[in-house]
């Protein structure tokens, strides 16, 4: 490495990982003098045509003087990046400082030439883009605003590579070049270019393991059992569809077949491209078996072998070097430590995992980071996807183990346009990026449902396989920012299964408006206070008795439906007892059921059942867990079943006819009112969640915001230390500068000073301990209000001081009353893992004690900080409850939003709180106010794709 003392240190911070267009991996570092062989290399691969367009002229080759300058950079005026696999360069971009002549120059100059070279073998991928955004990045570290890049007419691709970086841009043609120019700032549309790309490329790289051509198990072995054995055989039942080996080091020379499939002592000695290498080998063999598949050009591993981070820290370093080692090769990683991946489309019936049977092929996505879990998920899916009226299945199936590379997000942002997944399930035990997890699950939401179930959420920490960054939000402040992302949180698997099969089969209610009816007014009255229970605005049972016929429920449920004052219908049903209850009966209800649905196809309907001594193995599929006398098929029902016929009616259906016509009106099942109804009130809060994204509002502009003063400002008082809380003074001048006036506070360090900050401030004043142990505590005595006169401040002095010590120990400040109104707190923090959050509550017990406090990712809309201010539980003493006079909301809002502002354009500002804001009937008053700085990261939100380092 460079270690020149004209030489900046080396920037260890702009190495990263990132995902290609079409899902492989490349590595992203600077140049150094150690580059002088790779360059060289690298350069004799390229044609001669790129090496025209690089240079404007033939250029077969680089002199000694080339390599020098191409090599030696101070990583400030000059910087060069290159992107590797293998270790072995395939493409590089460089920029040079330039001052306003064109000549080589160094700051204040904010300005710098651009130029990239792609080996040809490696064009199309993408490399292009994903270096400009990271030497973007470089750039703006580094004091550079501006790019300029001369490039050939004919020089099409990298022409198209500007232009569609989305940035700001002017284009100018002089003597036969194309100049352009273009700001480094990001734009709302660069951000979406990047996003996009993010988007497709991460989709990729999970499609090439989830569809694999070709699959070798590596380390399967010669007898049923084991792992790799299980998993081959289980590939090999699902029926896969593409080219399936067998792979097994210590096979005599003389096998050729394992299992019933063609198998190899190496994957190296396969005959052919292999997509997916799922191993499962010791874990001291396994460094070997990645650098065979990385020399054999392996896409990606599933890796089921344990003994990595979930075992301590030597297994957390092994577990480094095999993502570093298996990106090397540009290979993504599932694993390790993980149960598999199933597909259940029939273009590829991919089973590898260690799950024995292949669900149902369905529509629904599902994502377990655990694999005990992924089991029971799988296992109830397939006891449950048989409702009243049809089945549901799995579209495809991952288990992330220890998600080393491959997580949630990953896979996420394949389900976003996957046509096959309509809902997605996920069990996360760790979100290693929230903010980037919110951003994509908010994008997903907006398509297809999304459901949540976080384990270890109050263990204080992550599964010890899990590498996370740590956040210091409390795990009801994630949830909270989840839900608004759109994501539908629950607190059980079990709530998981029940929300997701109701979003598979399901149209989404258009209120909470809920029309019950059955054959027993009990369970209808226990579905009715469910409702309540939920929020949800239930009409009254209509009890049909227990003698009512199919036709009766086909009535009822046709009438209720054309309702318009109902939103969605719950069914409930006791079975038919005795032995007249015969098939055909069954079957009517069934078509009674079905046929009354069809008719209204926009609004949901649930069926509610209860199971009767001696039909335990009764009324679904989706509940029994009871031993059956014998196993039925797939998607069926033992013989005695009450629901059998419909049951049997709705598979047949489904089989005749296509899948995503029928999905919306197969009808589920729950054992339990509070089951269903709870399923239901995710569902209403959904979808009234669905249509206010679609319009999502916007953030105001400020005609008083100065933001250059404000960053003036900042980068004067960061240049004390590297992180500072604010005095008095500073704050207010900094909440100026975006509008947010601070009531002014006098200290009083003695009753004199008292007397004389009073004159100053005018009759009434307010007299406070500002010693944290008293600060906003006016129960404890540490605030006297409304004092008219000196007699009265002085006595009010006298008394704090004798009751709670000395003016050095009690701070004591005079402020002017401000008018009489509620009293509230704004908060904003920048979260390490989850980014800048607004909150917002009412001061003293209501978010002390009962932590009634509400949040948003900043920047905050307008929309978003109304639903702010309306989310706590106490908000209905804003708006006039019990005859008290509502306040002026519209200014709190607005309050709000100027927060919002402040901390997303100036990340230097890491904490703000205002406490207390008295909000009046007309106007507030920040009556409190503390902020603190800190350097900005080195990169943020607006930097470049990167996968996650290790």
């Amino acid at each position: 490495m460079q270690t020149s003392s004209d030489r900046h240190e080396y920037p260890a911070h702009w190495e990263a990982d990132v995902v290609l267009r079409d899902g492989g991996t490349a590595r992203v570092r600077p140049i150094t003098v150690d580059d002088a062989d790779r360059l060289v290399s690298f350069y004799e691969q390229v044609s001669d045509e790129s090496k025209y367009y690089r240079f404007f002229a033939p250029y077969p080759r680089l002199s000694a003087k080339d390599v020098h300058r191409f090599t030696h950079h101070d990583f400030v005026d000059r910087v060069g990046l290159a992107a590797t696999i293998g270790g072995e360069f395939i493409a590089t971009v460089r920029y040079d400082r330039i001052g306003s002549d064109g000549m080589p120059a160094s700051a204040p100059a904010d300005e710098a030439e651009v130029a990239f070279l792609v080996q040809d073998a490696h064009q199309g991928r993408g490399v292009a883009s994903a270096l400009l955004e990271h030497i973007g990045a470089v750039a703006r570290e580094r004091g550079i605003r501006r790019f300029a890049a001369e490039v050939l007419p004919a020089n099409n691709k990298m022409i198209k590579v500007f232009r569609d970086a989305g940035y700001t841009q002017k284009r100018s043609f002089e003597d036969g070049v194309v100049r352009l120019e273009f700001d480094l700032e990001p734009t709302d549309r660069s951000l979406a270019v990047q996003y996009a790309r993010e988007q497709r490329a991460e989709a990729r790289s999970v499609q090439r393991l989830l569809m694999p051509g070709a699959v070798a198990v590596i380390g399967a072995g010669r007898a049923p059992g084991g792992v790799g054995r299980s998993v081959l055989d289980n590939i090999r039942g699902a029926g896969f569809t593409g080219r399936l080996h067998a792979v097994n080091r210590a096979l005599p020379e003389e096998q050729k077949e394992l299992g019933g499939v063609p198998a190899y002592r190496s994957v190296r000695d396969i005959d052919g491209p292999v997509d997916l290498a799922v191993v499962a080998v010791p874990v001291e063999h396994v460094p070997h078996v990645v650098e065979e598949c990385g020399l054999h050009g392996v896409q990606g591993l599933v890796v089921l072998t344990a003994g990595y981070a979930e075992s301590g820290p030597e297994g957390r370093e092994r577990q480094r070097e095999l993502v570093r080692h298996a990106r090397a090769y540009g290979m993504r990683i599932i694993g390790p430590n993980a149960f598999g991946i199933i597909n259940t489309s029939p273009q590829v019936r991919l089973n590898a995992s260690l799950a024995p049977q292949t669900p149902r092929p369905g529509r629904i996505g599902l994502f377990a980071q655990s694999g005990a879990i992924g089991i029971a998920l799988l296992s109830r899916l397939h006891r449950r996807g048989g409702g009243v009226t049809g089945v549901t299945g799995v579209s495809t199936f991952v288990s992330s183990g220890n998600r080393a590379d491959v997580s949630g997000n990953d896979v996420l942002q394949y389900w976003y346009d996957d046509p096959d997944t309509d809902v997605v399930l996920m069990y996360l035990e760790s979100i290693g990026n929230p903010r980037k997890f919110t951003r994509l699950a908010r994008r997903t939401a907006a398509a297809k449902p999304l459901v949540v179930v976080q384990g270890a959420r109050h263990g204080g920490a992550a599964p010890q396989g899990h590498a996370v960054r740590a956040t210091r939000l409390p795990h009801a402040t994630v949830s909270a920012l989840l839900r608004q992302a759109g994501v539908i949180r629950v607190d059980t698997i079990t709530e998981l299964v029940d929300a997701g099969l109701l979003l598979a089969r399901q149209p989404l209610p258009a209120g909470p408006r809920v029309a019950i009816l059955g054959n027993s007014e009990s369970l209808g009255l226990l579905t009715y206070d469910a409702c309540l229970a939920e929020g949800l605005r239930p009409l009254p049972p209509l009890d049909l008795t227990t003698g009512a016929s199919p036709e009766d429920f086909h009535g009822a449920l046709s009438r209720a439906l054309a309702d318009d004052a109902c939103d969605a219908m719950v069914v409930t049903a006791i079975p038919a007892v005795g032995e007249e209850a015969a098939d055909d009966a069954d079957a009517a209800l069934a078509e009674a059921l079905r046929s009354a649905a069809e008719r209204v196809p926009g609004k949901p309907v649930l069926v509610v059942h209860v199971e009767l001594g001696g039909l335990a193995e009764a009324l679904s599929a989706a509940a029994s867990t009871a031993p059956q006398a014998s196993a039925p098929a797939p998607g069926t029902v033992g013989r005695d079943h009450p629901f059998r016929a419909l049951d049997r009616l709705a598979v047949k259906a489904a089989d005749d006819a296509p899948a995503p016509e029928n999905c919306s009106r197969l009808i589920p099942a729950y054992p339990a009112a509070e089951r269903a109804v709870r399923a239901l009130g995710e569902a209403v809060k959904y979808a009234q969640w669905r249509r206010e994204a679609a319009e999502p509002g916007k953030v105001p502009e400020y005609e008083d915001i100065d933001e250059k003063g404000a960053a003036e400002l900042i980068d004067g008082l960061l240049a004390r230390g590297q992180g500072l809380t604010l005095g008095t003074e500073e704050t207010c001048e900094l909440l100026g500068k975006y509008g947010v006036h601070v009531h002014r506070a006098l200290p009083a360090p003695g009753p004199e000073d008292a007397v004389a900050a009073a004159r100053t401030l005018g009759y009434p004043v307010a007299l406070k301990a500002t010693a944290p142990h008293l600060r906003h505590r006016a129960d404890l005595g540490g605030v006297r209000l409304d004092l008219a006169d000196e007699e009265q401040l002085r006595r009010a002095y006298a008394e704090l001081t004798e009751l709670f010590g000395t003016p050095e120990e009690l701070r004591p400040v005079v402020q002017g009353m401000a008018p009489r109104g509620v009293d509230t707190v704004v908060r904003a923090v920048i979260d390490p893992a989850a980014g800048a959050v607004l909150s917002f509550g009412l001061a003293g017990a209501a978010s002390q004690l009962l932590g009634d406090m509400a949040h948003r990712l900043v920047p905050v809309t307008d929309r978003e900080a109304t639903s702010l201010v309306r989310s706590i539980r106490t908000a209905p003493l804003l708006f006039g409850w019990r005859g008290s006079t509502p306040v002026d909301t519209p200014a709190l809002e607005e309050l709000l939003l100027r927060v919002s502002r402040l901390v997303d354009d100036h990340p230097e500002v890491v904490a703000v709180t205002l406490e207390p804001v008295v909000v009046a009937p007309r106007g507030l008053s920040v009556l409190g106010a503390s902020v603190r700085l800190a350097p900005p990261p080195a990169r943020d939100d607006l930097g470049p794709r990167t996968l996650p380092a290790y």
